[in-house]
């Protein structure tokens, strides 16, 4: 495979993206990163009042942009919605599973219908929604899946051990993906955030208490900001990462380099 060694090779010009969960937060920002860099973006979530916000917010930066709520937490629905954005937009060229929620209590009371429904928001939709994606890109025999992880894949805190759960098993999917799809020249890799500033993080961002913690633990000594997740992402959607498959690249400021 040829690669072009210039600035070229981050161009994604021509290609169509899905970002699942990108309303807001991390999702709204690689969405809006990926289109600054050529590509044409398809937007996704549940709350459309949120999602019309974001998509009038990307087409008033004259971004190429469309929007497609459908549930990811359903199969059906995954398929359906994919269906219908390879129908009315085009072929599905990367797809970033973002959509994700966080639960916090101590482990011994953590109510059994939150357990499901974290794993069915942060590990089955990434399995429904690369299902319904892969065989066109199997097709085609090129394709981009970047699966959202967290610096959680290896660490735990108290009071999120099932998130904790959801994202080693994100991490492990990432691999499994990789070792039945890239013979099909599909890259497929994660993406680790460390703290960033996001609606999800709220309540920790406003703990001066936590924070404070965060600094110490943290060799960069701060909050990530969304904006500092773009360039990876741009990374793994282009033909830069040709020949990276399954891995997890942690973006965390140095959190989990460090004791």
């Amino acid at each position: 495979m040829s690669v072009l060694h210039n600035a070229s090779i981050f161009d994604l010009t021509g290609k169509t993206a899905l970002v699942t969960g990108s309303s807001q937060g991390i999702g709204l920002a690689l969405a809006k990163g990926l289109a600054q860099h050529g590509a044409k973006v398809v937007l996704n979530g549940r709350n459309s009042e949120k999602l019309d916000a974001a998509l009038t917010q990307l087409k008033e930066e004259k971004l190429l942009v469309e929007a497609c709520s459908f549930d990811v937490t359903d199969a059906q629905s995954s398929a359906s919605g994919v269906a219908q954005i390879e129908t009315s937009v085009g072929p599905i060229d990367i797809l970033i599973n973002n959509a994700g929620m966080q639960f916090r209590t101590a482990l011994e009371d953590f109510p059994i219908e939150k357990w499901e429904e974290l794993f069915r928001t942060n590990v089955s939709s990434a399995f429904y929604v690369s299902r319904a994606v892969v065989r066109g890109m199997i097709e085609r025999g090129q394709g981009k899946i970047i699966n959202i992880a967290s610096v959680q894949s290896e660490l735990a805190r108290p009071g999120i051990a099932p998130y904790t759960a959801t994202k080693g098993a994100i991490r492990n999917l990432t691999k499994g993906m990789c070792t039945d799809w890239a013979k099909h020249g599909l890259q497929i890799n994660s993406i680790a955030p460390g703290y960033f500033k996001t609606p999800l993080n709220a309540a920790l961002v406003e703990s001066a208490v936590f924070s404070d913690w965060l600094q110490k633990r943290t060799p960069a000594g701060r909050w990530g900001e969304v904006d500092e997740l773009v360039g990876a992402a741009v990374f793994l959607s282009s033909v830069a990462s040709s020949f990276i498959n399954g891995q997890t690249l942690y973006v965390d400021g140095g959190i989990t380099a460090s004791l």
